[in-house]
């Protein structure tokens, strides 16, 4: 295939962007021991890259809503809310989309058919997981909900304080109609190659920080919780250029497989399936209802 400078040079330029918003605005976020002068010096360039950056990629996932295994029956009721990992963006086709990956892979395990409804939109915070709720039809259930959200509050400098009081009344809401959540903590943004030293290290701080909170506050609202930082991050580690899309930012379809299969134990224990689940998994310790 001939060699396309154009595209090699536009891939660049957003690698480069992307690379230098998500450490410049982490940086804001974990600086609380560097002096003023180094403090000012990174907020402003936290401020630029946000700038140069707008809205994340501007791309859309693909549509993967739909009844997947229809002929089992019975179908499951499956919701993703979130940011762009819980949307799939990165993956090429519906079925690898997280949402379809976890569909599959539901429906493998139960013998039952899952619908998919994704309410999730590229770009939120987890202060946009309430708007994401109320979009939905007003008659609408879901059995389980699955929340993957935090890698933007992370990049925008939300306070972590403010980013779990929207996960909390989240899943106070989907518990309220009778639905079971998981919750993915946000990932680390460490694992981002293309975001140089120290600066990747403190993005890693930052949105750990933000995932340990995600964690202490989901299992206390009465949510499981899956910590994707343990579950998943060692296969974004050793196999990078397998387990990211061309981006270098979002999942490619087989870190959605991955992440998929990480957190199917605790989706199907939300359901009451299974009882055990795997290390980096964690149950609510509220009781259903």
């Amino acid at each position: 295939m001939p060699h396309d400078p154009s595209t090699t040079h536009a891939r660049s330029t957003r690698n480069r962007l992307v690379a230098v918003g998500v450490a410049a605005a982490a940086v804001g976020a974990a600086t609380g021991g560097l002096g003023i002068g180094a403090r000012e010096l990174l907020h402003r360039q936290a401020d630029h890259a946000r700038r140069l950056i707008g809205k994340p990629l501007g791309e859309v996932a693909p549509d993967a809503d739909r009844t997947w295994k229809k002929s089992y029956g019975d179908p499951v009721q499956l919701l993703l809310l979130g940011d762009s990992i819980a949307a799939g963006l990165g993956a090429d086709r519906p079925k690898e989309t997280l949402g379809g990956r976890l569909a599959k892979g539901l429906a493998r395990a139960t013998h039952r058919s899952v619908r998919l409804r994704t309410g999730a939109v590229v770009g939120s915070e987890s202060s946009m997981l309430t708007a994401q709720l109320a979009g939905l039809p007003a008659s609408y259930r879901a059995d389980v909900a699955v929340i993957v959200v935090g890698g933007n509050d992370v990049t925008h400098r939300v306070p972590v304080a403010d980013s779990v009081k929207h996960l909390e009344e989240a899943i106070a809401l989907l518990r309220e109609r009778g639905t079971a959540v998981v919750v993915g903590t946000c990932p680390d943004l460490g694992l981002l190659r293309p975001v140089p030293q120290p600066l990747r290290a403190l993005g890693s701080r930052a949105s750990r920080q933000l995932a340990a909170a995600q964690m202490t506050a989901a299992v206390a609202a009465g949510a499981h919780a899956v910590s994707l930082a343990h579950c998943v991050g060692p296969f974004f580690i050793t196999n990078p250029d397998e387990m990211f899309s061309l981006d270098r930012f979002h999942p490619s379809a087989l870190g959605y497989k991955r992440t998929a299969k990480a957190m199917l134990p605790s989706v199907l224990a939300a359901l009451g399936v299974a009882e055990q689940v795997p290390f980096g998994h964690r149950a609510p310790a509220l009781p259903p209802g």
